[in-house]
């Protein structure tokens, strides 16, 4: 199958009239080797339904059309949206019928067409993690991921407790399921080059989740809190939804945490203990 390279993106884009913004996090994958690579670390294989957001010009979607997967592709620019199935449609007519788009904000779709268990993508650096968070919750068959975002965002967002960069991000998408880093991206497969390093980060689903649909909204609230003032002590920076530092003190040690600790400490499953208590 025909990828798309540099001289294929750039056509397109003057005939949208398209110019990459940041606004949109526009940042399109030039170099057919980077998006084979992505397609094989996913693991993603005929028959795969996979899901992909931001398609752009459609790099990454004829290599997971190349891998003879079933593509739900999710594109806020309608130009982009209208263009991709042409796009497929002229370097891949065997594959066109493996294509649906749907043009939407990814942050507001809750169903899709389908049983995606795969998402697989190059998500806009600007939203990256609202939008992998929303997507976890709303799509519930999605089994596996392979994203590719901000460094500094995906080594966050695989983080352990107690390292320098574990925060929210890295509870909240530890609450579905096990995430590591799957490799650095060159700045220069991108048009335009990004001022920033890019990383892939992989997912994979836990079999059960660890509590409720309440339960993980409590727990949440309570990760916003700890580490909204994250410098400070658990029974301090949790004083104020609890009804005081004492308060949140007999609770954090009811659920058998130590008071004097910070948030980037607590596993989610302590945080999951501490909003039980």
């Amino acid at each position: 199958m025909t990828l798309l390279g540099p001289a294929e993106i750039r056509d397109l884009a003057e005939q949208l009239d398209l110019q990459p913004t940041k606004k949109l996090g526009q940042n399109f994958v030039v170099d057919g080797n980077t998006v084979r690579r992505i397609v094989r670390v996913a693991k993603v294989e005929a028959g795969d339904e996979v899901l992909e957001v931001g398609p752009g010009l459609g790099s990454l979607t004829l290599g997971l059309l190349e891998a003879g997967a079933l593509v739900t592709a999710v594109e806020i620019d309608e130009r982009l949206a209208t263009q991709l199935p042409l796009t497929v449609a002229e370097l891949a007519p065997d594959a066109a019928g493996r294509l649906t788009v749907i043009t939407d904000d990814a942050m507001k779709v809750t169903e899709l067409p389908g049983a995606p268990v795969r998402l697989v993508a190059n998500l806009p650096y600007n939203v990256s993690v609202p939008v992998l968070l929303h997507l976890l919750q709303s799509v519930p068959s999605l089994q596996t991921a392979l994203v590719m975002v901000q460094a500094e965002v995906g080594q966050r967002i695989a983080a352990d407790p107690g390292s320098k960069v574990y925060g929210s991000p890295s509870v909240k998408a530890a609450w579905y399921g096990r995430w590591s880093t799957a490799g650095q991206v060159s700045r220069q497969v991108f048009w335009p080059v990004p001022n920033v390093d890019s990383i892939l980060v992989s997912f994979e689903r836990m079999a059960e989740l660890p509590g409720s649909e309440q339960e993980r909204v409590d727990t949440f609230a309570l990760v916003d809190a700890a580490f909204g003032q994250r410098r400070k002590m658990l029974r301090q920076a949790l004083s104020e939804m609890s009804g005081g530092s004492a308060s949140a003190s007999a609770r954090l040690e009811a659920a058998g945490v130590d008071p004097t600790l910070r948030g980037e400490q607590l596993s989610v499953h302590d945080f999951l203990r501490v909003a039980r208590a």
